[in-house]
């Protein structure tokens, strides 16, 4: 064994699966930024101090601005890219205020949890997608006469 080998450097990220009417937010990574074209949950680098709740409703704010309440958690997932071990950590959350804006990523869409898979997403939120592609959220009623 190598023992010149490094070990990458890990970055601690958080997404959002931000959960409406029946669908989940999902965000294109736009051009410039590593892993162009990818579809990503939005969210971002958990800075020093704060937990991955708080670094979600900071990006979230940032990214989207929008508020979301930080539900539960997906899953925790680890890639390996050339640039290094991306840890992400994807939670399900709810709009609180606001309408999601498009600031950072190419495109936004509200898609149904069964068509996600097949969007192209980064290889670090696949474990997520395929958790997310199987739940069933339940739509808002609407009254009939």
């Amino acid at each position: 064994m190598d023992s010149d080998v490094q070990t990458p450097k890990l970055i601690r990220v958080v997404g959002a699966a931000i959960v409406r009417d029946g669908t989940v937010l999902c965000g294109q990574r736009g051009h410039g930024k590593s892993l162009a074209g990818y579809w990503e949950f939005p969210g971002g680098k958990i800075e020093a101090g704060e937990t991955p709740r708080q670094a979600l409703q900071r990006e979230i704010e940032e990214e989207l601005l929008c508020e979301v309440n930080v539900d539960s958690p997906v899953c925790t997932s680890r890639y390996t890219y050339d640039f290094g071990m991306v840890e992400l950590t994807t939670f399900l959350c709810h709009l609180v205020s606001g309408e999601p804006t498009l600031t950072e990523h190419e495109q936004i869409a509200w898609v149904e949890p069964s068509q996600m898979p097949t969007l192209n997403w980064a290889p670090v939120d696949h474990e997520a997608v395929e958790r997310i592609s199987h739940m069933v959220f339940t739509h808002k009623k609407e009254k009939c006469e």
